[in-house]
């Protein structure tokens, strides 16, 4: 079993790679969006609420045979790596900015009223005044969604990503259906999530130490 385990080892480096590269770029993607749905226009709400509904509507694996069996293999040419990240990150966007939304649910309306008192503009009142209370109440919920991303990217070896998942696969084949290969994952997610908890942990503690300054 500690054979398998050090194989799965191999793995890991491009498993990390997908969830880092999709988590932010739907950490980027996500803010746009959350603008669009807190807009006081109705086409920009409604775009990025159907957006987001459909990107969580359909499951991962359909989101990447789309991608890759579609998109890549005859409008742009995209690598199964290259795939799996974008479909991942596209579908962050959509999870990360409802996350967004819900951090600024929780402002007290005379925040941003008492920023509009003192003259600040828009741009300003979101970036000095909303945006550091809104990450630091999106803390949790976003390393929650990290650690729940690592488990989705399992989906990537569908398309022929050579994560930890594949060789999951190929080492139960191996062992002619053995269990022991997807024990040894098992406790290796764990062991790739718990580093993540413990980050949040203290971006959290160290955010909330500035804030109450």
């Amino acid at each position: 079993m500690l054979d398998t385990f050090i194989a799965l080892l191999h793995g890991v480096p491009v498993s990390l790679a997908v969830t880092g590269l999709a988590f932010a770029l739907g950490a980027v993607l996500g803010v746009p969006l959350v603008l669009m749905r807190r807009s006081g226009h109705w086409m920009p709400r409604l775009l990025a609420r159907t957006y987001i509904e459909i990107a969580r509507g359909i499951p991962p694996v359909v989101w990447l045979f789309i991608i890759f069996f579609g998109l890549g293999s005859g409008i742009v040419s995209l690598t199964p790596f290259q795939a799996a990240s974008l479909g991942m990150g596209l579908i962050s966007a959509a999870y990360l900015a409802e996350i967004y939304r819900g951090g600024f649910l929780t402002l007290p309306a005379g925040q941003d009223a008492a920023a509009v008192a003192l003259g600040m503009t828009r741009a300003d009142r979101l970036r000095f005044v909303l945006a550091p209370q809104v990450l630091r109440v999106s803390i949790p919920p976003m390393a929650t969604f990290l650690v729940s991303l690592l488990k989705d990217t399992t989906v990537a070896s569908t398309i022929g990503v050579r994560d930890v998942m594949m060789l999951v696969t190929q080492q139960a084949q191996a062992a002619g259906g053995g269990f022991a290969p997807f024990i040894s994952a098992a406790v290796l997610y764990i062991l790739l999530s718990i580093p993540v908890a413990l980050l949040a942990r203290k971006m959290d503690a160290r955010l909330r130490a500035r804030t109450s300054r």
